[in-house]
């Protein structure tokens, strides 16, 4: 047998051994305050100081929010919205300590006793997570959202994340700690950032409102938000969902019963994934984006750090004018009318190729060209016959319809023609006394048409402008609304208007302006001059280019819809113009106040000539042009408004008035070429005033808006002009001459002509 060696230790080796041992832990330990220390001094990477840990960095979407305090839309790079702890269900904070952090309200940022555990777990090749929800937020905010895959790099980043834990515990609350962690977690694709993205782009709603199934399945995905994604892994979200309710039941947070009940549901999504076309209002987002850059460049108004704010980043909070509940009522009115009205126009050309003849056929060259389709094929380095063989070759496309989006099969030259043929309309809503915009509707669908049609583009106002006219002859020039003038035809300096449909006689300027007649206007055009009322229409707030010229009077200028809305306010408002205003103040993402805006106000007339107008306005309503919204639409309250319809009926509008709100209406197509054949189809009682009238349906419809339909209020001291033009007997309304009465002329026409 061998004989086995039993050397035994001697107390000497023993204490070497023991010295040694303790050696090498005191060396470690050392190694590792070393390392600590080393780390906290940021001398391997940047440890975030107190200021930065009172303003972290992460890419915060700025939200647009209404009068009524909804968000209209957003801003964003990632679609990521802070909420406040108030504002967090109990079941999200339940869900996520049951599932990521049962000793949150114990621990001071490291779980030393679970972080133990894991060693041990790891030593038997088990692979569990030890980070404390402070660690992980640690992580999300300052170490760039992702693990290091090198092990010493990794081991340097955990090192940095207790420190940064423990800095955070120290600094802010638990309930602060929580709030933070769920404001800038990942829930995957669909641009969803933070758990109120989520709770809206999953289940449309708001993180207040989650239910312990639905804020279980939205903690669950963060283990994997791809791998547990509702939408592309519905098997895997509801097991893992099941798997955190049944950890909230091993909390004490749910009943075996309700655990039971839960997990037997479906996922039950009402999914809204975001974008920037997603949400109310796009095109005055679009607008309102490009306003608050320039406000910001020339008013020099940045960061502390002397950046720029990034709307798309920085978490800014937009207010705004427009009214929630009146811009989905302004949506659907233009939704509701325009299918009718693009069939009519669909049916006047009978079957009938609108773009024969060269000018049309070069109309659609020129759309080609403006094309993004046409741009691509360029840059590929295609010649002009590839490209017009690619335009006349089917492909599958998506194109716009009033009724919904159509998935087709089209050539691109027939897809131009389709969208030539299509009818835009735009839509503007506000208070005159305020001057806020409550509505605001820039064209047909933002996805397919980017371009505004109510304050970036202009189009020929036509018969809207009258009012201008009629304004500087009663206020400049005292004429009598009761004034009665020949209509017929009428030359200034070699122009001779044409009229529609002339009603044969003498006209009150009340009759003509009511019945839009041309010839009464250009007679009053003659006796006022194109200077005043250019002068006029300027200082009514109209920017674009008016010349003074005759023509004007009709209306052969091009406005913005936002303009022409902002100068009819002035005539309810007393004849004050207000700016319309649909920007009230931003504030940074901590409530800071960054800018406020001040309104800006011009007595444009007084007030006699102002409540003047508006009766005219009215009679217009009551008994000419825009006599439908009574006998069709049954509206009873005093209204005001005024139809108008370009040459060749291009474009067709409608102005309303009433004492609270004035909306105007547009409706044309791209391209004044295409348009109505008849009048009695693209004249603005057809083309326009439809809108008008469904939408002011739906306001007064809506009781929580409280819309008066009282009458317009007269003027402070009361009305010293007749406007009941029956007071008059035919001889004294008219005159024997009808030039420009002077005041003695008046004398003997009739006192109360003359005021």
């Amino acid at each position: 047998m061998q004989k086995t060696n039993t050397k035994k230790l001697t107390q000497q080796e023993i204490t070497q051994y023991t010295i040694r041992f303790w050696k090498i832990i005191i060396g470690l330990v050392a190694f590792v305050i070393i390392l600590i220390f080393s780390i906290g001094l940021g001398l391997f990477g940047k440890i975030p100081s107190f200021r930065s840990l009172e303003n972290p960095k992460s890419n915060l979407a700025s939200e647009i929010i209404s009068e009524d305090e909804v968000v209209l839309g957003k801003y964003f790079v990632q679609n990521r919205s802070n909420v406040n702890y108030n504002q967090l269900s109990p079941n999200v904070l339940n869900a996520l300590i049951a599932t990521e952090d049962i000793r949150f309200y114990s621990h001071s940022g490291i779980d030393f006793k679970r972080t133990f555990t894991i060693l041990f777990y790891i030593l038997q090749g088990k692979k569990q997570g030890a980070s404390t929800i402070t660690q992980q937020l640690a992580l999300n905010l300052f170490a760039g959202h992702e693990r290091a895959q090198n092990p010493f790099k990794r081991t340097i980043q955990k090192f940095q994340e207790w420190i940064t834990a423990v800095r955070l515990e120290r600094y802010y609350t638990k309930e602060e700690i929580i709030t933070m962690y769920l404001n800038t977690v990942d829930f995957g694709a669909y641009n969803s950032f933070g758990i109120k993205a989520a709770a809206q782009t999953y289940f449309n709603t708001t993180p207040a409102k989650l239910t312990p199934p639905q804020a279980a399945l939205l903690i669950g995905m963060l283990k994997g938000p791809s791998y547990y994604s509702p939408i592309r892994n519905p098997e895997r979200a509801i097991k893992r969902r099941n798997q955190v309710l049944a950890n909230m039941e091993k909390a004490g947070y749910l009943s075996e019963s309700e655990t039971e009940e839960f997990q037997g549901q479906g996922l039950n999504l009402s999914f809204h994934p975001a974008n920037f076309n997603e949400g109310s209002a796009a095109y005055f987002r679009a607008v309102l984006k490009k306003d608050i850059q320039k406000i910001f460049a020339d008013q020099s108004i940045t960061k502390a750090d002397g950046t720029p704010y990034d709307l798309d980043r920085d978490g800014l909070k937009i207010y705004t004018t427009i009214n929630s509940k009146m811009q989905g009522y302004a949506e659907e009115a233009q939704q509701q009318y325009l299918k009718e009205l693009q069939r009519q126009f669909n049916r006047q050309w009978g079957g009938r190729d609108p773009f024969k003849g060269k000018d049309m056929m070069n109309l659609l060259v020129q759309g080609m060209k403006r094309s993004d389709r046409y741009k691509e094929l360029q840059t590929q380095g295609l010649s002009n016959d590839d490209i017009w063989k690619n335009f006349r070759t089917p492909v599958k496309m998506t194109v716009f319809s009033w009724k919904g989006d159509i998935d087709t099969t089209m050539r691109p030259l027939d897809s131009i023609k389709y969208y030539k043929l299509m009818l835009r309309n735009a839509m503007m809503s506000m208070d005159p006394q305020t001057g806020y915009v409550k509505a605001w509707v820039g064209g047909n669908d933002f996805e397919y048409f980017k371009y505004d049609q109510v304050k970036m583009g202009t189009r020929q106002v036509g018969s809207t402008a009258k009012p201008f006219t009629y304004a500087v002859a009663i206020g400049n020039n005292a004429y009598s609304p009761c004034y009665q003038v020949p209509n017929e035809p009428v030359c200034i300096d070699g122009w001779c208007p044409r009229a529609y449909k002339p009603i044969p006689g003498y006209l009150t300027l009340k009759k003509a302006l009511a019945n839009s007649q041309n010839f009464v206007t250009a007679y009053m055009m003659k006796q006022v001059g194109a200077t005043a009322v250019a002068t006029l229409i300027k200082k009514m707030g109209i920017t674009s280019d008016v010349p003074a010229y005759p023509s004007i009077c009709l209306g052969v200028f091009d406005a913005s819809l936002y303009d022409m809305v902002g100068a009819y306010s002035a005539f309810v408002n007393h004849g004050v113009w207000t700016e319309p205003i649909y920007l009230t103040r931003i504030e940074d993402k901590n409530g800071n106040l960054l800018y406020e805006h001040k309104p800006k106000v011009v007595v444009a007339l007084d007030e006699q000539t102002a409540y003047v107008m508006t009766d005219m306005l009215k009679a217009v309503v009551n008994q000419g042009t825009g006599v439908r919204l009574r006998y069709k639409y049954h509206f009873t309250n005093p209204i005001g408004g005024k139809t108008g319809t370009t040459q060749n009926n291009s474009d067709g509008w409608f102005i309303g008035i009433t004492p609270k709100l004035v909306t105007g209406v547009w409706t044309g197509c791209e391209d004044r070429a295409i348009h109505f054949s008849a009048t009695n189809n693209g004249e603005g009682a057809n083309a326009a005033l439809p809108v008008f009238a469904l939408y002011m349906k739906k306001v007064y419809a809506d009781a929580t808006l409280k819309v008066p339909k009282g009458d317009f209020e007269p003027p402070r001291g009361g009305v010293n002009i007749t406007l009941d033009c029956d007071a008059y007997s035919a001889d004294a309304a008219r005159p024997d001459s009808i030039a420009k009465p002077s005041v003695n002329t008046a004398d003997k026409l009739n006192d109360n002509i003359k005021f």
